[in-house]
């Protein structure tokens, strides 16, 4: 018996979890098989990435370099370190697509996947409003049937998603006490269920001060000392989001559930997120946080499926050019039924 033919998609990330997100947010779009490999970088491409250094094959070690020896049909990159394995896999034949700026000229990509907000343009770029992720209505209803208990409580649910001050978005902690007793005050007006959820950015100083504000009013998680992460229930649940202005993927993430969303502290953004918000504010998709909580009716950013299906029959085609003519797999037979490709 011979084995099986390798997945004709490679997924390429080094580990973080917002690189590893997108990554696999596109791959699993096509719904094709696909395996994941987690890159770890040696001195000194970890630090030239993506640049092209001679010797840069053996950047990734002994795993990678099995890898440009018998290279993938399609890979996938998110990250400046995925960006030069990418490009290296191109040389040996792979169609590869780079999600994230690589800060290199994008025609050593075939395509590249850039937010909109990065103001980057180009014949092989494709941009997009915020970030990939999974979230549609299938992931929504998953995460709802995986977690009935949060929806249990008393509505409506509101969420508060807490990301961290950046350069670009510079709030304090005195701004973040002003939507505490903001949301502690939708609460007494208007009943429910109120959660604040923290992340990886969250600051130490921070996640106290919220724990320390909320007490018992509200269902508190900064870290895995509260217990398993309830994000991808309480997002599917919740009637209300609120997000703090920092992060293109919790606004992304935010924005494609059909829940109205609030972006708190606006006025503290500057530089390429500042676009973002204001692209989802003027769209209707979210508002300034302020003292009214009335839902409006609101259409869900989709831009994962977007671009994944600008991308699929190009995907397509590259896989039924290398697949064997005798492989019963079904996937050539959908490429040759793509009427379009991407150039």
């Amino acid at each position: 018996m011979s084995a099986a033919p390798p997945a004709p998609v490679l997924v390429l990330h080094d580990g973080a979890a917002g690189n590893r997100r997108q990554a696999l947010a596109l791959a699993e779009a096509w719904a094709l098989p696909f395996e994941e490999q987690v890159l770890r970088p040696r001195a000194p491409w970890r630090w030239t990435a993506p640049r092209v250094l001679p010797g840069s094959d053996a950047a990734f070690g002994p795993d990678f370099i099995a890898l440009l020896e018998a290279p993938p049909i399609i890979a996938v990159g998110c990250g400046r370190q995925a960006a030069l394995a990418t490009r290296l896999l191109r040389q040996r034949g792979s169609k590869v697509v780079q999600i994230l700026h690589p800060r290199l000229p994008t025609p050593h990509w075939d395509a590249v996947v850039l937010p909109a907000h990065d103001g980057v343009q180009g014949g092989n770029v494709l941009t997009l409003d915020g970030s990939l992720h999974p979230i549609d209505d299938a992931w929504l209803a998953q995460q709802r049937a995986t977690h009935p208990s949060l929806g249990d409580g008393p509505g409506p649910i509101t969420a508060l998603l807490v990301g961290g001050p950046t350069d670009d978005s510079d709030w304090d902690r005195h701004a973040l006490d002003g939507i505490l007793e903001l949301l502690l005050r939708w609460r007494q007006r208007d009943g429910g269920t109120l959660w604040v959820i923290g992340s990886r950015r969250t600051p130490s100083p921070m996640r106290r001060q919220i724990k320390q504000a909320m007490g018992l009013r509200a269902h508190v998680w900064m870290d895995d000392h509260d217990g398993p992460n309830p994000y991808a229930g309480v997002i599917a649940w919740a009637d209300r989001l609120v997000v703090t202005p920092d992060s293109a993927n919790l606004i992304s993430e935010a924005a494609a559930t059909h829940a109205p969303l609030w972006i708190a502290m606006p006025r503290y953004n500057r530089g390429r997120i500042r676009h973002l918000v204001a692209k989802a504010i003027d769209s209707g998709r979210a508002r300034a946080l302020g003292p009214e909580s009335t839902p409006w009716t609101v259409q869900p950013w989709r831009e994962s499926a977007r671009v994944a299906e600008r991308l699929r029959p190009w995907v397509l085609e590259a896989i039924a050019a290398r697949q064997p003519v005798d492989d019963d797999s079904g996937i050539a037979d959908k490429a040759a039924r793509s009427e379009d490709a991407v150039s």
